[in-house]
């Protein structure tokens, strides 16, 4: 592929799978039956999307120097003017989105995990990352250059969804982010935005609060998960802010498929692993902090 803009790979995207403004596809109709078989599958779980998220990113590739990390922040601002209540910031100092990791988030079954397995990287299917729709119903992207949204609900101009991108004006919403992520901090690399559904809002901040500060010791990457709630009334906030660090890094073995080594990273983490943990006093994850402490 010759090399785009990001713009115009979303375009070309558009144009070549989905037929949108170009030449008609004769599988379309194909992919639509699979968006349809997907979209059953999606509803048909109850699943910790948080550890989809937090599994997504622990299969990025990161720069060397970085000290890859995970920030969720929800918030009571409607960042992208859809009529949310709440939103889901999540940032990620990752590489960000190359072009072939937006074609694998606009299928179905493709990902570039594939056969990964033995380098540690547990998702193959290219369908957990899509679970984040039983929390949203849209999902911005920024990320390199990328300014995309995917939408649940099917493309008026070719009747798919979960899977078509859609290019979007980044900058007011941008600005939006900057204000809560801070503007004297540099905004990581990759942004994702969810509006949450109204049904979804007390289970995702459920999820937000219970993450564990054993958490890293089944990480090889991220070294660093925080989360915060941002609302203009403190007293409204219900999600504890917490930071989750580890100081010390484990010598990462290979050749091991990813469940033994997730289990040797749970065994010698408990003994080697420093985890720092920052919460409230009395929050479920200092309690859990006393247990391994």
């Amino acid at each position: 592929m010759a090399m785009m803009s990001p713009k115009d790979h979303i375009e070309d995207i558009r144009k070549r799978k989905f037929s949108i403004g170009g030449e008609p596809n004769s599988l379309r109709e194909d992919l639509h039956q699979a968006v349809k078989n997907l979209s059953a599958e999606l509803y048909s779980k109850d699943v910790h999307f948080l550890m989809e998220l937090i599994q997504n990113a622990e299969d990025n590739e990161y720069e060397e120097g970085v000290k890859p990390s995970l920030e969720f922040v929800i918030t009571s601002k409607d960042i992208t003017e859809t009529g949310a209540k709440e939103t889901l910031l999540v940032f990620n100092n990752e590489k960000g989105f190359s072009s072939n990791n937006v074609e694998s988030i606009c299928s179905v079954g493709l990902s570039t995990k594939k056969g990964k397995r033995n380098s540690g990287y547990i998702g193959e299917k290219g369908i957990g990352f899509k679970n984040v729709f039983l929390f949203t119903a849209r999902l911005y992207i920024f990320s390199n250059g990328y300014q995309i949204r995917f939408s649940e609900e099917p493309c008026e101009h070719c009747g798919i969804g979960f899977v078509v991108p859609e290019w979007v004006d980044g900058n007011p919403i941008l600005a939006r982010i900057d204000q809560i992520y801070g503007s004297s901090k540099k905004r990581p690399t990759t942004t994702m935005v969810l509006p949450l559904k109204t049904g979804k809002r007390t289970r995702v901040k459920q999820q937000l609060s219970s993450i564990h500060p054993e958490l890293l010791l089944f990480l090889t990457k991220i070294r660093e998960v925080s989360v915060r709630e941002e609302n203009q009334d403190p007293k409204l906030n219900t999600v504890s802010a917490v930071s989750i660090s580890s100081e010390r890094d484990l010598v990462r073995k290979k050749n091991i498929d990813a469940e033994s080594f997730l289990l040797m990273k749970r065994l010698l983490g408990a003994m080697d692993n420093a985890v720092t943990i920052c919460g409230g006093k009395g929050s479920q994850l200092s309690k859990n902090a006393e247990l391994i402490g």
